[in-house]
């Protein structure tokens, strides 16, 4: 059951990878090429949801807070920037993002399939706890810079928002909450980042260590 499920994830992203590719071949430019994933990206990454479940029963080892972390600022891209703000889909920030998400969840679950398998290639790992110092600075980068391209559309059309006077007595200012969040990276992105840095210390230290003659 883990293996299908690891399979299952892992066919998402491909699909994601090879529609990105095509589209790219048939444009010839990397231009406005979300449109050409749109719809299997809303639907895998909202299906990733079930990933913090797995995660929660130990089907996929990775840690609950972190995937929840990370699936649900995937969700929150998703859907309530990209999707609600149309102006910022043709942004290249946005290809960004999309393309760190897609290679690091081909990396990673590459990695789940292959330990799975009890036949980890040292490659796998290597790419695993190696090519994320750079996907991940990639990554935060579209996404940070698709909020701040998503926020004059936000101001002007007040998307979101709840304004005072009503029956609730409650406002909330979408704009400011997209701020928050960008703000938010501050304190989040370096834990996450170094974390994985010491990840990477350990794993591939342990490896080399196996490696080295008696």
């Amino acid at each position: 059951y883990a293996l299908l499920n690891v399979y299952i994830f892992s066919f998402r992203w491909l699909v994601i990878a090879v529609g990105l590719v095509r589209a790219y071949l048939a444009k010839g430019s990397y231009h406005s090429l979300y449109y050409s994933i749109e719809k299997p990206l809303k639907f895998f990454q909202t299906g990733a949801l079930l990933e913090i479940l797995h995660c929660a029963l130990g089907i996929v080892p990775s840690s609950v807070v972190l995937t929840a972390f990370q699936v649900m600022s995937r969700v929150f891209l998703t859907w309530a920037v990209t999707h609600s703000v149309k102006e910022v889909q043709s942004e290249d920030s946005v290809l960004l993002f999309v393309v760190a998400w897609t290679i690091t969840e081909i990396i990673r679950y590459s990695f789940y399939t292959f330990s799975l398998l009890n036949h980890l290639p040292y490659l796998i790992k290597w790419a695993r706890y190696t090519l994320f110092i750079v996907l991940y600075p990639m990554g935060v980068s579209g996404e940070l810079l698709t909020i701040y391209a998503a926020l004059p559309f936000v101001r002007q059309s007040g998307l979101y928002s709840i304004s005072l006077p009503n029956k609730y007595n409650f406002s909330f200012d979408y704009y400011t909450f997209l701020i928050l969040v960008m703000i938010s990276y501050i304190p989040i992105f370096p834990q996450l980042y170094f974390h994985m840095l010491h990840q990477r210390r350990k794993v591939l230290s342990h490896t080399e260590e196996h490696k080295k003659p008696e």
